[in-house]
């Protein structure tokens, strides 16, 4: 009798095999058929003109290996099946063993990874800022950023070594870009305000592949992920393209409703040192002016703005996004001054009251004061995020420091009010890096870069429970294999 069940339980499992074999040809050639097969990333350029030109990206940091020459695009072609003794596939193959590829085709759904686009403008002494601000965002953000780095030529190599560096984080990747404006204007659009600043306004002309970004000035610091400036977008109506902070919440110390000689938006302007975009919307529209009858694109209505309100604006670029807004209020969605806490709001007394609430998400250290002894509180914030590293207990450790410095500032209207600095600094460790283990113990994404020798050959590609792995292994009299990581 024993002799006739063990022939049975032979004949299943020959079954069940064949079967396996049999649906992973069928998915292979149902694929083959439909033509399947990702093509190669392109490499973004910016341009003036349609075939390419002097706004080329020069360079571009990655830290996924498929964005760099010579690395093949992993884990996303799961249609080649191999089988060998070894049970394991050749190094540039990132699919599983004919056998758990069969058994897991189409449970394994490949989303494509949503990045959120971040763009800063660097000149003159201002790398060590840009390079504090990068390391706020990539700290506490939780999905995958896409740095769009404009710089002076001579900065690029100091952006490559220090950002190359950070790459093995597997967070973000990078792209430098030169300083570039249209070629019949450069110069007078150069020196417009502050070096470079005006870069911004052509953004949505150089990016031309990028759907959203968020904008900020290099004495930006985020206090918590970018995730949630980010989902503002979402809350755009069907005529919003961009979304700004007011340049003051208190009237009587406004600068643009006493002194300004053109149009702003609202009671008191807008700031543009954090400015969030649908570039899409932005490229598309036509916008109303006061130049002519007929509304204009946004590539054809810069120049002719500038020609108008040259001899009347101050702050050049954000002048002229104001009075674009003047004439397209419906165009712009107002976020609260916590997204963009200057020393405006506190220098003579409190009045953000969101910040007083909530405290301060984004913190904007314009005028020096990072540098500086005027404004002590926004000095301790920004030394201790730029002296913070990237491993988990220098984040935690980060805050005691930084309360006891802000302690120290209480003789200034902002330090007086030193708890806002750090009330969602507290939430945004807390939450990244204090959250407990998850009870049940899953194997981890971990294709790019490194090729993982797990199971039989089974690639760390997914997040199947390990338990369930084990039973599984062990109704079929296999031993589980931890799994050893080889570097490419």
């Amino acid at each position: 009798m024993r002799r006739y069940l063990r022939i049975v339980v032979l004949c299943l499992g020959c079954g069940f095999c064949s079967l396996l074999y049999a649906f992973s040809q069928l998915a292979v050639s149902l694929e083959e058929g439909a033509g399947g097969g990702g093509g190669k990333p392109q490499a973004a350029t910016a341009s003036w003109l349609a075939g390419g030109g002097r706004g080329a990206a020069r360079w571009a940091g990655s830290a996924d290996p498929g964005a760099r020459p010579g690395w093949s695009d992993r884990c996303k072609d799961f249609s080649v099946c191999y089988w060998n003794p070894y049970w394991m596939l050749p190094s540039d193959v990132c699919g599983m063993n004919c056998f758990w590829e069969a058994a897991f085709r189409y449970g394994l759904k490949i989303q494509p990874i949503e990045r959120m686009h971040l763009a800063v403008v660097a000149c003159g002494e201002r790398l060590e800022e840009t390079i504090t601000m990068l390391k706020s965002a990539i700290i506490f953000s939780i999905k995958p950023l896409q740095f769009h780095i404009f710089a002076e030529d001579q900065l690029h190599d100091n952006f490559k070594g220090i950002l190359n560096s950070w790459l093995l984080l597997q967070t973000f990747n990078y792209t430098l870009y030169p300083i570039t404006f249209p070629s019949e204007n450069a110069a007078e659009w150069k020196k417009l305000f502050k070096p470079c600043a005006s870069q911004r306004l052509f953004l949505p002309l150089i990016l031309k592949e990028v759907d959203s970004l968020l904008y900020v000035d290099t004495d930006i610091l985020f206090l918590r992920p970018i995730d949630d400036i980010w989902s503002l977008l979402k809350k755009f109506n069907s005529t919003q393209i961009a979304a700004m902070a007011p340049e003051h919440e208190e009237p009587r110390i406004g600068w643009y409703n006493r002194f300004a000689r053109h149009p702003y938006y609202g009671k008191t302007g807008v700031n543009s040192g954090v400015m969030l975009m649908n570039m899409t919307r932005m490229r598309r529209k036509y916008f109303k002016n006061d130049m002519t009858a007929a509304r204009l694109r946004w590539g054809d209505m810069l120049m002719p703005l500038l020609k108008k309100y040259k001899l009347n604006i101050t702050w050049g670029d954000q002048d002229l996004l104001n009075i674009i807004f003047f004439h397209n209020p419906e165009s712009l969605f107002v976020f609260p001054c916590q997204w963009n806490y200057r020393p405006d709001h506190c220098i003579y007394g409190s009045n953000c009251q969101e910040a007083e609430e909530e405290g301060i998400f984004i913190l904007h250290g314009n005028r020096g004061v990072y540098h500086d002894d005027k404004q002590p509180a926004f000095r301790a914030v920004y030394e201790a995020l730029r002296n913070c590293s990237f491993e988990d207990d220098s984040v935690r450790s980060l805050l005691k420091p930084l309360e006891l410095e802000l302690q120290n500032t209480v003789h200034t209207y902002c330090g007086k009010i030193y708890k806002i600095f750090i009330k969602q600094l507290m939430k945004s460790v807390r939450d990244r890096y204090e959250r407990p283990p998850k009870e049940s113990l899953k194997t981890s994404i971990d294709c790019p870069g490194v090729r993982t020798v797990g199971v039989y050959g089974w690639k760390k590609c997914t997040s199947y429970p390990m338990k369930t792995l084990k039973l599984f292994l062990s109704t079929i009299n296999m031993p589980y294999k931890p799994h050893k990581k080889m570097s490419l």
